[in-house]
């Protein structure tokens, strides 16, 4: 199993607000202890809200604090570099919320920050391109809102590519990463797709209904 398949697994195992011990968190995943300390740290590090200490146990945090901070260029340039990802996106929405966040960091940055003509590097991740999975979010989202069917091509971390038929129910987001919930008539069951790993997404002319077993209620909490 890939590190990025494992750290999903994880996120999957504390979704539900629990409580869980590092080492039943490490057998579940077939991982020592030692490796499941590095995977909690490498999903704090990317932003996905893990509370817990070593010894009493980890869960998902619903709630999203944003105490003062102090960044570093680099920090602040990662950061405008998202703006500006998400801020070209055909979302109206996104696309909104990001131009209203770059007048925000604006008006609290001082007079000289960033260097003018300052270069993008490539920030490195547990996860892969989030600016792909961000491509796909209109499409998404409409699909969602519409309850229509997509046609999803989808390569998984160990290259192997996908076509499914899906009916999508929800996008969460973790951090850096954003996945897809959704029923899938291909493989007749739920899937959890990252978006970044989406390499096509079409809507359908096709809509979908509730069905028994289908629906978001069913879905694996």
């Amino acid at each position: 199993m890939s590190r990025s398949d494992r750290l999903l697994m994880l996120i999957d195992a504390l979704r539900d607000g629990a409580l869980h011990r590092a080492g039943d968190l490490a057998a579940r995943l077939g991982v020592s202890q030692r490796t499941l300390y590095r995977d909690i740290d490498r999903l704090v590090a990317a932003g996905v809200p893990v509370t817990g200490t070593r010894g009493l146990g980890y869960r998902l945090s619903d709630a999203i604090s944003l105490p003062p901070l102090t960044l570093t260029l680099a920090e602040v340039e990662a950061l405008q570099l998202g703006i500006a990802i998400v801020s070209e996106a055909t979302d109206d929405a996104l696309k909104s919320a990001a131009l209203g966040l770059a007048d925000k960091i604006d008006a609290a940055l001082p007079d000289r920050t960033v260097p003018q003509g300052a270069a993008w590097a490539p920030a490195l991740s547990p996860f892969a391109n989030s600016a792909r999975g961000i491509s796909h979010m209109p499409t998404l989202r409409a699909a969602i809102r519409a309850r229509q069917k997509l046609r999803v091509v989808h390569t998984d971390a160990q290259g192997r590519v996908t076509t499914q038929t899906l009916r999508p129910l929800r996008l969460e987001h973790w951090g850096r990463i954003w996945t897809l919930t959704a029923w899938s008539d291909t493989q007749q069951g739920f899937v959890i797709l990252r978006t970044d790993l989406i390499d096509t997404a079409d809507a359908l002319p096709e809509l979908f209904v509730d069905e028994p077993g289908k629906t978001l209620a069913d879905a694996p909490a």
